[in-house]
């Protein structure tokens, strides 16, 4: 089923309609001052960026990725937005500019693909995908926006001993812009789940505006410390609710489990993990998985010890982070079944009646790879407020590096925040790091 962007918020419950409308208003009042946002959406993917901007009130003039069942995943969602489905360091600055009038685009977003400094999966700092960052930030200084969006995950900070930051900010702070980057999790942003995001908003000539939380949450270490007095964010139960009864498609129908998979669901209760069952129903890798060390010399005891491996997700409070392994790794939290791909999807904030194209592994990582849309709608109504600004003299310059809201940091995280303070502070002074 094709869905239209402009609409999807519409298919979310009454309370997340009300929070969302609440959330861009002031964005979205404002407007009509503005011509028409032009909005290039690289590494797209399924294109949960496109959403949340075009619902914010942009307008995604020309989208791009490699994958193509992504490819046409968008396509089919978004049969108006002109595509390029081509390797990014094969697609030029002329044939961007092609879709936008022969003119800059307003605003260059993108994520480059996250696998190779993921936590959540094998690291490997000399991945080919980790040299797209630089390859990002150069192609979107030369197509002369006035915005530049970055979003990747948490792991972006460490790898490399931090030379992938250095890989985005240094070819935007020469060309002339000034950046707020920024850790948060989308829990604060009315999402029902708990994910850690790196988001960079660099702007020529304007001061980046910041996101601010609309809710507030619970679940994870710390993510009590924003959005204090600010609406409980959407829970699993809340975003759960409607499947059961508005939802009938293949991608509703939960794997299937082997006896074994189908006693220690039984055994799990909410917001229990595999650490929590008898050792008898443990996965035969798991006793290794557990003993692991990791890379910045942090001891495994002090990293909670063993994965989770299986978890039943909390009714009452938002989901773990939503990845590609989620339909085989998260228990439905009243139902003993794993969850669906449709219920990850709808975790991520996509529309309930959203087309995937694919086989159920490639939809599985698209659903896992993706920006939550409800996120993007608040990161587009910044990025709006950015615009609005009027023009001044501001440099090319780090003016926010803001990576733990955290009393302590991870030695590999100190390691970085060291490199940043060293390479920047001759341009900025000293960027913020904390709140």
């Amino acid at each position: 089923m094709i869905v239209d962007p402009m609409t999807w918020r519409s298919l979310l419950p009454s309370d997340r309609q009300a929070s969302i409308a609440s959330m861009l208003s002031p964005v979205m009042s404002s407007t009509p001052s503005l011509p028409q946002v032009k909005v290039v959406d690289l590494f797209c993917g399924a294109g949960g960026l496109t959403i949340g901007f075009e619902d914010a009130g942009l307008d995604v003039a020309v989208a791009s990725d490699f994958w193509h069942s992504a490819a046409e995943t968008h396509r089919i969602n978004f049969p108006s937005i002109p595509f390029i489905e081509a390797d990014i360091r094969d697609v030029t600055p002329a044939d961007i500019k092609s879709h936008c009038g022969g003119l800059a685009p307003d605003v260059v977003a993108g994520g480059p693909p996250c696998q190779g400094f993921s936590s959540a999966g094998a690291r490997s700092e000399i991945d080919i995908r980790n040299t797209l960052v630089r390859h990002y930030a150069k192609l979107a200084v030369e197509l002369e926006p006035s915005v530049i969006v970055f979003e990747n995950v948490e792991g972006f900070l460490t790898a490399g001993g931090g030379a992938f930051v250095v890989d985005l900010i240094d070819p935007l702070v020469e060309a002339g812009y000034s950046i707020r980057l920024e850790k948060l999790n989308v829990a604060h942003f009315g999402v029902p789940q708990l994910r850690k995001r790196v988001i960079a908003i660099a702007s020529r000539g304007r001061t980046p505006a910041q996101l601010e939380p609309s809710h507030s949450a619970s679940g994870a270490p710390g993510v009590w410390r924003r959005g204090i007095g600010l609406p409980y964010t959407r829970t699993v139960g809340d975003a759960l609710a409607r499947t059961a009864s508005d939802l009938a498609d293949e991608l509703n129908v939960p794997r299937k489990s082997s006896e074994l998979e189908r006693k220690r669901i039984e055994a799990l209760k909410p917001g229990q993990t595999m650490r929590d069952l008898d050792s008898s129903l443990h996965h035969a890798s798991y006793a290794r998985r557990a003993n692991r060390r990791v890379g910045d010399g942090m001891p495994t005891e002090k990293r909670g010890g063993a994965p989770a491996g299986l978890r039943r997700l909390v009714s009452g409070e938002p989901s773990k982070a939503i990845t590609s392994a989620a339909v085989r790794e998260f228990v439905h939290p009243t139902e003993n079944r794993m969850i669906t791909l449709r219920e990850a999807a709808i975790l991520q904030t996509f529309p309930a009646d959203f087309h995937f194209s694919g086989n159920r592994s490639e939809i599985a990582t698209m659903i896992g790879n993706a920006i939550p849309a409800a996120f993007a709608a608040a990161l587009g109504s910044a990025v709006l407020e950015t615009l609005k600004r009027p023009p001044g003299d501001v440099r090319g310059e780090l003016i926010d590096f803001i990576v733990t809201h955290a009393e302590a940091m991870s030695p590999a995280l100190a390691k970085t925040v060291r490199l940043v303070n060293q390479r920047y502070s001759s341009t900025s002074g000293q960027p913020s790091l904390f709140s």
